[in-house]
Order: C-alpha cells, then structure tokens, then sequence
C-alpha cells in the first residue's frame, strides 16, 4: 500500500507534458529491477501488451507494471519474487472488456514461463480486453 500512495503522490505532483512517457519509464525501471526470471517474463509481456493494444499506457499500480486506459487499469503483470510467492502472475481488472455471456471469464493467470502457447493466449485476451 505504501508504494501505491508513493505512486498516487508521484502522479500528481507530475506535469501533463511528459508523463506518460516518465510512467513508462517507471514501468521499465521496475521490470530491470526484478530477479532475472520475472524480468524476462515481464519484458516479454510487456512487449505483446504494447504492441497488441497501443491505446493502453505503462504505469506502475501497487508497485508494478500496469497498462491502463484513461488512467484506469485493465492489466497487470506481478512478479512473484516480489510477492514472495511461488508464482507470477498477468491478470486483468474490471476495466477489461472479457466478460463472457456464460457467467465466467478468465481474470488472473498463475506465470511460471512463457510459452509460445502462453503467449498467444496472453495476446488473444490483451486483444479482447480492449476491444
């Protein structure tokens, strides 16, 4: 919670000129940052969020890396190392355009590696999500 007020305060006390480009580079900071398994998972995935939906941007979100729209956050990556948990995780918030008529839907995946299978299924759902 502590980053994200730090994150809250940093954002207002920024200009309208350049920040989302300074957000982005918030976001690559934090993934150079991380242990080299979670930091090639996260790179990677932020290469198919950027390229697959441009019109979300970069910015950090409880201390890691986010895309938003309009400022609302509609994925997110977190490191597992950060977390202290077995796992990573990509997942996505109510921002996002998933919701299925069949009453369930995918929010969070648990991140070990990414494969080529994984990552197809990540851009898929990164494509759905802000359709």
């Amino acid at each position: 919670m502590k980053e994200r007020a730090a994150e809250l305060k940093k954002e207002a006390n920024r200009g309208r000129g350049n920040k989302a480009a300074a957000e982005e580079l918030d976001v690559l900071s934090k993934i150079a940052e991380m242990e080299p398994s979670d930091r090639a998972m996260a790179e990677r995935i932020h290469a198919i969020v950027t390229a697959n939906a441009p019109e979300l941007s970069p910015k950090l979100w409880y201390g890691q890396p986010a895309y938003a729209r309009k400022g609302k956050v509609v994925c997110f990556f977190r490191s597992g190392n950060a977390d202290k948990e077995p796992y990573s995780a990509f997942g996505f918030t109510a921002e996002a355009n998933l919701a299925d008529a069949g009453g369930l839907w995918p929010t969070s995946f648990a991140v070990t590696t990414l494969s080529e299978e994984a990552a197809k299924t990540i851009t898929a759902l990164v494509r759905k999500a802000v359709s």
